[in-house]
């Protein structure tokens, strides 16, 4: 892949990647293996772990990724979801999206380095010092791979993901040879219900299946943005295929109620079991240490993925004026965003130290929101930009009609919300909590750094308290949608947890363990106070800071704006 010598969003260089590239990315971002599926095993039951990771590709995994091709399509800049969100309703809500998924990146970036450390120490004990050592070392190398640019990640990328579904390849095939037990016996544990058994794998299906919008945080900087939509055509099917297939294989060559012993730490000499089951009782128990090395090289091709994706979520919002200015700087030589790289890489480390349980619940709302909010601004955004005008540039886009967008956009939605209610009282409310830092940070921000308005004052003006007129009314339907979730969404936890709550194991509840109950009434009153409170604001806002009159977009010159010329490329091309 030769890198061209062309200036993208504040200097970034656009580089030549081929479809391959973002395919081996995308699979990095989504997947690199089907560690993590194991825990839903025993809590969901083997039938409903299989039906659940056939389903989410249809319900989930294929309407987000063909609305990020689109989208990309046709607004491949750099920052993603921020751009489009941001093109459909306004910077207010823009920096939401972009907030969201990248705070998001910089919490859950140390979990990798801390599994590789935690994966290592089952081979070799390590001392205290030395875990350091090796958080350091790993976070170090990929560093330099990120500031080397895009190139050099999808280099890496392809390297670490064809080892990665070689090994899950090889799972699969040995499974399936050696078949003696039905898969999906029994459909879910004998003391839970359908309900359970899908609140208790849906969260892991959607862990398993997100990150699929990642991808287009670096569309700046591809010289040929068509390749992205291509690349998702081709890595859905195959994260799908790699989650399905070696699961389906490991449950049927196993001995019957071994289901019950699935763990993460499977297969490494314990009584657990994993995917390196099937291969240490097939083949020998060497292959436990080498799919040791498989897992290591799993988190290392995430975190290097991870690493370049998150690092551009700053840099953009910065670029617009919605962050300081230092993180827009870029090299010289290289043309990456070098500040942001470097501020994730010490962040990582900093988190790495930590058990993440309260980051973590806090992570999957700021996900889980941005799941929400993407298929809005897509339908918002096929109103503004017609797809006539796309056909007639062969641009890519969702074919059918209003029931095809309905599927499309209606699941996701659905489904997050479904998600933010069954993880529990403690996700939710610690989630909610750090939502919230979205509205104060943009505030800080664009009343310190200027928004939008630095560089067209005129299109998108100040109102007296030195936010974007109409910021008062956008606040305000963001304090009633938070509000309606936590009092709405209390009845129902009050509900689906029940009152013996004390009897759940210690690790459903990260946060409020003790005090689940008053968590709720919390939750009540706290939302009850947002509702009253956004719908204040909202006709104080109408009133006194009413939106500007909405703008058409011209499709000519979005297009344009966003556009480099399409190449017809092979798949190693």
């Amino acid at each position: 892949m030769e890198t061209q010598q062309l200036q993208g969003i504040a200097g970034l260089k656009k580089h030549d990647i081929k479809v391959s590239g973002i395919v081996f990315m995308l699979y990095c971002l989504v997947a690199a293996g089907a560690f993590g599926i194991e825990e839903m095993i025993p809590e969901s039951g083997p039938g409903m772990t299989l039906l659940l990771l056939c389903i989410f590709p249809i319900i989930w995994a294929l309407p987000i990724s063909s609305l990020v091709a689109e989208c990309s399509s046709v607004m491949p800049s750099e920052g993603g979801v921020y751009v489009w969100v941001k093109e459909a309703f306004g910077e207010f809500w823009g920096f939401q999206a972009g907030w969201w998924a990248t705070v998001s990146t910089y919490i859950t970036n140390g979990v990798y380095v801390a599994l590789v450390a935690g994966y290592v120490s089952q081979m070799i004990p390590m001392s205290p010092v030395a875990t350091q050592v090796l958080k350091i070392g790993m976070i170090a190398i990929f560093t330099i791979v990120n500031l080397l640019g895009l190139r050099e990640v999808g280099k890496v990328s392809t390297i670490l993901s064809v080892l990665i579904i070689a090994a899950f390849a090889l799972v699969a095939a040995v499974g399936l040879i050696n078949w003696q037990t039905s898969p999906v016996q029994p459909f879910i544990p004998e003391d839970s219900t359908v309900i359970q058994g899908i609140g208790d794998g849906i969260a892991v299906c959607i862990w398993m299946y997100c990150g699929y919008e990642c991808i287009s945080n670096m569309a700046g900087e591809v010289k040929n943005p068509q390749v992205i939509p291509r690349g998702l055509k081709i890595a859905m099917p195959l994260v799908a295929l790699t989650y399905v297939l070696p699961t389906l294989g490991g449950l049927a060559s196993l001995p019957a109620g071994t289901w019950e012993n699935w763990s993460t730490k499977g297969g490494f000499g314990s009584d657990n079991v994993g995917y390196a089951t099937i291969l240490t009782q097939n083949l020998g128990t060497a292959w436990g240490y080498v799919f040791l090395v498989i897992a290591i090289i799993s988190q290392c091709a995430i975190f290097n993925t991870y690493l370049a994706s998150g690092s551009r979520g700053f840099f953009v919002l910065a670029d617009d004026h919605l962050c300081p200015q230092f993180l827009v700087r870029v090299s010289k030589n290289r043309g990456v965003p070098y500040v942001g790289i470097l501020s994730l890489a010490i962040v990582t480390f900093i988190l790495a130290q930590s058990d993440f349980k309260t980051l973590v619940s806090m992570e999957v709302v700021f996900m889980l929101a941005l799941y929400i909010i993407l298929p809005i601004a897509f339908i918002k955004l096929r109103k503004k930009l017609p797809i006539e005008e796309r056909a007639k540039r062969n641009l890519y886009w969702i074919k059918g009609g209003n029931g095809v967008l309905v599927y499309f956009c209606g699941f996701p939605i659905a489904i997050a919300i479904i998600a933010l209610l069954v993880d529990g009282t403690d996700y939710l409310a610690t989630g909610l909590m750090a939502l919230c830092s979205g509205p104060v940070a943009y505030i800080i921000f664009r009343k310190t750094c200027g928004g939008l308005a630095v560089n067209d004052p005129e299109g998108n003006p100040s109102n007296g308290f030195g936010i974007a007129v109409g910021d008062t009314v956008r606040i305000g339907v963001f304090a009633i949608c938070a509000g309606v979730l936590a009092f709405f969404g209390q009845f129902w936890l009050r509900w689906y947890e029940g009152p013996n709550y004390g009897d759940w194991e210690p690790s459903d509840y990260k946060v409020f363990q003790d005090c689940i109950p008053q968590v709720q009434n919390w939750l009540a009153i706290g939302g009850a106070i947002c509702i009253i409170l956004g719908i204040v604001l909202y006709f104080v806002g109408r009133k006194k800071d009413a939106p500007l009159p909405e703008k058409k977009l011209d499709v000519g010159e979005v297009l344009n704006k966003y556009l480099m010329e399409e190449k017809t490329e092979t798949f190693f091309d």
